[in-house]
C-alpha cells in the first residue's frame, strides 16, 4: 500500500509557547499504560491543561477559539526529554498534522516524521509574528509547504527549514519504514528463499 505523499499541510493553528517542552509535558507517564496508542490524544498536555482535581486551567488548548486546530506552534527544543514515542502519537491522535517550532529534539523529530507529521523550523521572530496573527484571528489558515519550504498564512509567508532526509521521505511517501518493509515483502520473501538457514536446505 503506497503511503500518502505529504507535500503540504493546511489547517488552523494553536500557539503553545515556551522552550524545552518535554515529552513528559506532552504526555504524562501515567497515561502510557496502554496496549495501543489509541485514546492518547485526550491526555495530550494533560497536566498543563488541568489541575490536580481535573479542572481545566487557562491554556490555549482549552480555548474554544482554537478547537480543531491541526498545526501546533511552539518554541525551541520541542519534544526534548525522554525518547517516548507516545508523545508524537498523542499529538497525532489529538488531531495535529504539523508542528512549527524554533527547533526540535532529535528523537521526537524522527518519531514524528515516521507518523507523517512534518516538524518544520522557523526563526523566533517569524514564529512570534505567526503566533500574533493566529491569536488575532484563530480562523486564519496556515499552510506548511514542504516543496517550497515556506509557511503561508493569510497574505503572509515565512521561510521554514526541515532536514533534507525527512523532507524527502515525506514528499515521496516514504516516511513509514514499517510500511516500506511491508511493501517490499515480495522481495524479502525472494531473498529469504535463497538463504540456506531459511529454506532448511
Amino acid at each position: 500500500m503506497a503511503l500518502e505523499k505529504i507535500t503540504q499541510v493546511s489547517g488552523r493553528g494553536v500557539p503553545v509557547p515556551g522552550d524545552d517542552i518535554d515529552t513528559d509535558r506532552i504526555i504524562p507517564a501515567r497515561f502510557m499504560k496502554c496496549v495501543t496508542f489509541d485514546g492518547l490524544g485526550e491526555f495530550a498536555f494533560y497536566d498543563v491543561r488541568n489541575d490536580e482535581e481535573g479542572n481545566t486551567r487557562a491554556h490555549p488548548l482549552n480555548e474554544e477559539r482554537y478547537a480543531g486546530a491541526s498545526i501546533l506552534i511552539s518554541g525551541n527544543n520541542f519534544g526534548c526529554g525522554s525518547s517516548r514515542e507516545h508523545a508524537p502519537q498523542a499529538l497525532y491522535r489529538a488531531g495535529f498534522r504539523a508542528i512549527i517550532a524554533e527547533g526540535f529534539a532529535e528523537i521526537f523529530f524522527g518519531n514524528s516524521t515516521q507518523l507523517g507529521i512534518p516538524c518544520v523550523c522557523a526563526s523566533s521572530d517569524d514564529i512570534n509574528t505567526l503566533r500574533a496573527a493566529v491569536e488575532a484571528d484563530p480562523q486564519v489558515e496556515i499552510t506548511v509547504d514542504l516543496n517550497e519550504k515556506v509557511v503561508r498564512y493569510g497574505d503572509n509567508s515565512v521561510p521554514c527549514e526541515i532536514r533534507d532526509g525527512a523532507r524527502s521521505a515525506l514528499v515521496n511517501g516514504k516516511w513509514d519504514p514499517i510500511q516500506d518493509l511491508l511493501d517490499g515483502s515480495g522481495d524479502v520473501a525472494q531473498v529469504a528463499s535463497g538463504l540456506a538457514y531459511m529454506s532448511g536446505k
